[in-house]
């Protein structure tokens, strides 16, 4: 029997690949495949549950309201003169976002081991689709804050002083969303050897929010504290929302271009040791 002619791939898929060997072209291609994984990871968060999308407005508000009783009543914490509701619920949903999307994303071979091992896709979509669907979430939580300021503005209690700086909330979010990406795909590329670092993660984001100037404003610190505070990139994330919005918080130039160096940085490691790591992770998750 005659062998048959080779037959045309319009595709050859190989683990054979530089460092540097992205395939970010693939990802226009896979852009179906991502519009779907940010809709299911959307609505798999409310399915079956009797409020719906009201849990995107109550996880905020309760966490607010609990911070404003233990930071605002009881510890007699500044808040810079900013209403106490929208000074936390600021900090919060700002940090929620970025949190969820450290989280989410550093679980992502470990969770989805069984699709990687059958299915080929880029496997950038998976992290992009958690940041893209958090987002979604982000910008209902933002509408509350919006909604809050102008109920403060209609008691006769203003709220909203906006700043110059308001103008840079486009890219705040921006850099959130890269350095929860970023930040996300390394500590998923660490979790395929060793597992515990997804349950410290899972931990330790909860604590690293005291490290923010989520629950106070950053001009109550000073000396090395501040500057450590400094270092979290979240912090300048969060002064520049409020700065923004309420014309109060330490944000500038300086806060810009760190966020604009730190951003591009975690995604570029980020990207890389996870193409590294895709490639023969099967055999160690």
């Amino acid at each position: 029997m005659k062998p048959q002619p080779s037959a045309h791939w319009d595709r050859i898929i190989t683990h054979k690949s530089g460092l540097f060997d992205l395939r970010l072209k693939e990802l226009v291609k896979y852009k179906d495949l991502l519009f779907l994984l940010v809709r299911r990871d959307f609505v798999a968060f409310y399915k079956q549950t009797a409020l719906g999308p009201i849990w995107f407005f109550i996880q905020p508000m309760f966490t607010t309201f609990v911070y404003i009783f233990i930071f605002g009543t009881l510890a007699q914490i500044s808040t810079d003169g900013i209403a106490q509701p929208v000074f936390y619920l600021s900090g919060i949903i700002a940090w929620s976002y970025f949190s969820d999307c450290v989280i989410k994303t550093s679980n992502v071979f470990r969770e989805n081991a069984g699709i990687f091992g059958k299915v080929y896709f880029p496997r950038l979509v998976m992290p992009l689709s958690i940041v893209i669907s958090n987002l979604v979430k982000f910008g209902i939580q933002l509408l509350l804050l919006i909604a809050v300021i102008i109920f403060y503005e209609i008691i006769g209690q203003s709220a909203f002083n906006p700043t110059i700086y308001l103008l840079a909330l486009p890219f705040l979010v921006l850099f959130m969303a890269l350095i929860g990406l970023g930040f996300g795909m390394i500590v998923s590329s660490i979790t395929t050897k060793y597992r515990d670092i997804g349950f410290l993660v899972g931990f330790a984001m909860p604590l690293l929010m005291y490290a923010t100037s989520v629950v106070y404003p950053l001009s109550s610190l000073g000396g090395k504290l501040k500057m450590l505070i400094l270092i979290n990139p979240m912090t300048s994330v969060i002064e520049g929302f409020r700065k923004g919005f309420f014309g109060e918080g330490e944000f500038g130039l300086y806060n810009l271009i760190y966020l604009i160096v730190f951003s591009i940085f975690t995604l570029i490691a980020g990207t890389l040791i996870f193409n590294k790591v895709q490639k023969d992770f099967v055999d160690t998750v």
